[in-house]
């Protein structure tokens, strides 16, 4: 799960680039990493034009060339790529064949993009795009032994080094009397003071948004120590401690590598203990309520302290008008309506607002946590079944 309206709208971005078809490899997708200089790309595109004369398909060679000018019309808007970078897709998405419909798309995501390139497909590849939804929301990673710590932040899968810190500590203890205690009560005061660096450090990670918690790695027993002595802030979560070989940015990975079933589990368990305070407080009339026009209702009144979301969740608000008699009426639903009036004549759509999109804005406005449901669970299931995928939890009634 995860709690930003940012994540909401780009899964809902992935979603609707994911329907469309192409009718042969005439789909575009462009990839930019941040930084990339925007004439380089300009230019691979122009030399793509020239190939694209090739095609055999004089409908699939226009189309594919309509499509790389919509991607150089779109460039000479950018000075350079977002700080994420970017993700242009362009094509023909008619669904009339025959008729040409080249409509352009692109997406800032949440987290750097890694990849860069040039593919013309029968669908659009947005592969990249789902992996960074794999791991959703902020962890904080740290590896650490007696001598050296890592401190990073771990958003999707980009690794973000925060602090990199050595220990003073004396690594060898004379032999002898009094002196080799007087060395070795030196050498645990400086790991001490060490141990309280490292957990100075992961201060970093307190206000972070979105952060489920912190997962601790490295070499040897130095790990288990400073988890003994928890001189991290007592509002940090610790998800797990795992063994890695090295301290470093490889040491970050084996975490990464080491925590998939540790992230997924936390995730899930959550999100039950979430949906299960949800219902429970529904069922006995406690702070909690749902419906678009409950939830509309204390947006106003401000008495929302957070919302739920299922995700995937597409509601619309369609306005539609009788062919025959001129009644009008609004339906709240995801699919377009289709439904006669009591006079026999046709309901017809005359517009429609992302009324989803707009409850949403409103609670970012008052910043307010938006916790997005998966489907993917049971009690995720039950939660779009029973309360239509919208619910929230209340200041007071």
């Amino acid at each position: 799960m995860a709690d930003s309206k940012e994540v909401y709208d780009f899964k809902k971005q992935i979603a609707k680039l994911e329907k469309h078809r192409g009718r042969g490899t005439e789909l575009i997708s462009v990839y930019i990493t941040p930084g990339y200089p925007i004439s380089d790309i300009s230019g691979k595109l122009r030399d793509e034009y020239g190939q694209a004369a090739n095609i055999k398909s004089k409908s699939t060679q226009k189309n594919v060339q309509a499509a790389i000018e919509k991607v150089l019309a779109f460039l000479k808007t950018l000075h350079k790529p977002p700080e994420n970078g970017v993700a242009i897709f362009a094509g023909n998405v008619s669904e009339n064949e025959g008729k040409s419909d080249v409509q352009l798309f692109y997406v800032v995501p949440p987290t750097p993009l890694h990849v860069q390139f040039y593919r013309c497909e029968s669908t659009f590849v947005i592969e990249p795009l789902k992996e960074m939804l794999e791991q959703e929301g902020s962890y904080g990673l740290v590896v650490m032994d007696g001598k050296e710590a890592t401190i990073a932040l771990l958003r999707g899968k980009d690794i973000k080094v925060v602090r990199k810190l050595t220990s003073t500590a004396h690594q060898k203890v004379h032999k002898g009397g009094q002196s080799a205690a007087r060395f070795q009560r030196i050498h645990d005061e400086v790991v001490e003071v060490y141990y309280k660096r490292v957990g100075k450090a992961m201060d970093a990670f307190v206000d972070v948004k979105a952060f489920k918690g912190v997962i601790v790695g490295g070499p040897g027993p130095a790990k288990e120590d400073f988890m003994r002595l928890k001189p991290f802030n007592y509002k940090l979560q610790i998800l797990g401690v795992v063994d890695t070989g090295y301290t470093d940015e490889y040491g970050l990975r084996e975490v990464l590598d080491k925590s998939g079933d540790l992230i997924a589990e936390q995730e899930a368990v959550r999100e039950k203990r979430l949906l299960d305070r949800f219902m429970k407080a529904v069922v006995t009339g406690g702070l909690a309520t749902y419906g678009l026009d409950d939830i509309r209702s204390a947006l106003t009144t401000k008495k929302i302290e957070t919302i739920l979301v299922s995700e995937g969740l597409d509601l619309k608000e369609f306005r539609l008008k009788c062919s025959a008699c001129g009644k009008e009426a609004i339906k709240v639903q995801e699919k377009h309506p289709e439904y006669e009036c009591g006079c026999g004549g046709k309901m017809i759509v005359q517009s429609d607002s992302d009324i989803l999109s707009e409850v949403l804005t409103a609670a970012e406005a008052q910043n307010l946590p938006i916790e997005m449901v998966s489907q993917q669970t049971a009690e995720g299931a039950q939660f779009r079944a029973t309360f239509r995928g919208l619910g929230a939890f209340l200041r007071y009634r």
